[in-house]
């Protein structure tokens, strides 16, 4: 079960945040193939904590022995014992820590993975509503929170705990006076710990999504510096940034606050705690129930009580933030497993949404079938669009900003879940199905063959250079200062978005789809870099069955057929020089786009 968090002023529909209850069953679930190393690690640390409490009552012992004044050849057993001691209780404590980090490490990894891949598949459509700064910071900063709870608070809290439990155990056995004394703290300490959680979880919740509203307003501001330049708009960036920025501030010195407030308090119960202790050890031995060494086996017990309960509570701060973390990411990967409804138009009762489907087909054709389409209510963008696609056709996308294009080709591309509809498709046996390239193409760090490898792991050489032949990229690809093993991406050789618009169409040729789908793929390269991308896509498409948003129009000249959207609908489909005669839509594109092109030679 997953809660919205409240939605900060960017506008933005923040992705949902796992309630507690789920958060915690998804921890159970993560630690649940490793249990036999949890048990094991903590049986370890048991043990270690076990010997170690062995030191107060052998420091005891010399307090008698000197006290009763006896020989110095007595004090030779108590410490070999506890040179003893100190050796064994550091080896098991080392083995123990050892395998709870491993576990740590082995549930943050399985996290890891498990948000990437819920993450990856979530609409693409959601993932707009929620701004790009909301995701970040759940992969940046929420991860980096659970990490370093994982690494450093977990270890230390499975220790404190099992020191508290075996150390309480100890003063009982001294005597159970000691221990009554000693838990006269526990009432201070768990009022503490009580006005601190319910202060704690929802202050680093608010912090949480104020340092995504942070970062969305950095994304948005630096990415479209130039148009935030171009209508003199620099200083409302300014002021929005500086205030969204204040807000996190106040937030963090209000945590700031809450963790003094909180060491003040323990504090208190610490004083409390070892009056108590000392005034119950004075009557005991004045009353000849205890010896002096037992009094000082029991304070010095309580007193080293004082950094396992001191790390077990100021480590809830860390257990608190690690937790709103965890919530924020639970909260993305159910919203994953449980694909969002589309809600009912008002007055109308919401129709069946049927998903996309792949089917085998030797023809390998694309049927969309009355496929609707809203980014919420009252949202249309599709209105029962069919379509059909036959084999081997290449069917051009066209029609004015805002139409549905990009929506139409992602439903077909399998990216997105159409409200309503169906769209069948050809179904993968063992290559990819349908690849969908975009005109916003990633680079990613590494060499470029590994980078076209992304597409297909196991081909060679050889392969990646035919593919990059057929998009008329191997020239400069072999140029590069260390050919196909020259490092790309961040912190690499920098590739243009006509190269690297190249470099995706080459990973289209090697994953060699059924069905390709390019939404504006030629958009980024400028016009003489259009020329070069519409040969390369050309060459990609041929021999398979293609969708193209077509970004000029020439693509659509070269395609099979055009398909005009208007508003959402299909208003026209047939090829191009017919539906140019037609005077319709198309034709009024048509003359729209060849007259900016005054001067350049029409098809």
């Amino acid at each position: 079960m997953t809660t919205d968090p409240p939605t900060p002023d960017t506008g933005a529909e923040l992705l949902p945040i796992a309630t507690p209850a789920r958060t915690r069953a998804a921890l159970r679930t993560l630690i649940r193939p490793d249990r036999g190393l949890a048990l094991t690690g903590l049986g370890i640390l048991a043990a270690a904590t076990a010997v170690g409490l062995l030191v107060q009552p052998l420091l005891g012992r010399i307090v008698d022995i000197v006290a009763d004044g006896r020989p110095a050849g007595d004090l030779t057993l108590p410490v070999v014992l506890l040179v003893a001691v100190a050796v064994v209780q550091g080896l098991t404590t080392t083995l123990g820590l050892t395998r709870i980090a491993r576990l740590g490490e082995t549930v943050l990894a399985r996290l890891r993975e498990r948000f990437v891949e819920r993450a990856l598949n979530l609409p693409a459509d959601r993932l707009e509503r929620a701004g790009a700064g909301d995701l970040t910071a759940r992969v940046t900063g929420d991860v980096a929170r659970v990490a370093e709870a994982v690494r450093s608070a977990l270890p230390e809290m499975a220790r404190s705990v099992l020191a508290i439990l075996l150390t309480l155990g100890a003063l009982a056995l001294l005597d159970v006076r000691f221990l009554l004394a000693a838990l006269l703290a526990v009432p201070v300490q768990l009022l503490t710990a009580r006005w601190y959680v319910r202060r704690a979880l929802t202050l680093y919740a608010d912090q949480r999504v104020a340092n995504g509203a942070q970062q969305q307003q950095l994304l948005e501001t630096i990415g479209g510096a130039v148009t935030v330049r171009g209508h003199r708009l620099e200083e409302q960036h300014t002021e929005r940034s500086a205030g969204r920025s204040r807000k996190a501030v106040d937030l963090t010195m209000r945590s700031v606050n809450l963790v003094l407030g909180f060491y003040g308090r323990l504090h208190i119960a610490e004083y409390i705690g070892l009056a108590a202790v000392l005034i119950a050890g004075f009557w005991l031995v004045r009353d000849g129930a205890v010896s002096i060494g037992t009094a000082t086996a029991a304070a010095l017990y309580f007193h080293s009580l004082f950094g396992p309960v001191n790390a077990a509570l100021v480590l809830l701060d860390d257990a608190q933030s690690a937790a709103a973390g965890l919530a924020r990411l639970v909260g993305v990967t159910d919203l994953a497993e449980q694909p969002e409804q589309p809600e009912p138009t008002a007055g109308k009762a919401a129709p069946v949404s049927v998903p996309q489907q792949r089917t085998a087909s030797s023809e390998a054709a694309v049927t969309v079938h009355e496929v609707s389409h809203a980014y919420g209510p009252g949202r249309p963008v599709l209105h029962e669009v069919s379509l059909t696609l036959k084999a081997g056709e290449h069917v051009a996308l066209v029609g004015t900003s805002g139409a549905g294009k990009s929506t139409l080709a992602r439903i077909v591309a399998g990216v997105q879940q159409p409200t309503t509809g169906m769209v069948t498709a050809p179904a993968s046996t063992g290559e990819a199905s349908v690849v969908l390239v975009t005109q916003e193409v990633h680079v990613f760090t590494g060499t470029l063959a590994e980078d076209l490898r992304l597409a297909r792991p196991d081909v060679t050489d050889a392969d990646l250079r035919t593919a990059l032949s057929t998009v008329h990229a191997l020239d400069w690809a072999e140029a590069l200062p260390d050919g196909l093993a020259t490092v790309v991406g961040e912190g690499g050789h920098r590739l243009d978005p006509a190269r690297a618009q190249q470099l995706a169409l080459a990973r289209l040729v090697l994953a060699d789809p059924a069905l390709a789908v390019l939404d504006e793929a030629t958009a980024e390269a400028g016009s003489a870099g259009a020329r070069v991308l519409e040969r390369s896509a050309e060459a990609a498409l041929a021999g398979r069955t293609a969708l193209v948003v077509a970004h000029r129009l020439t693509q659509a000249v070269a395609a099979d057929r055009v398909v005009v959207l208007e508003a959402g609908r299909v208003v026209e489909s047939g090829p191009h020089d017919e539906l140019r005669d037609a005077d319709g839509p198309y034709a009024a594109l048509w003359r729209a786009w060849s007259g900016s092109r005054a001067g350049a030679p029409h098809p």
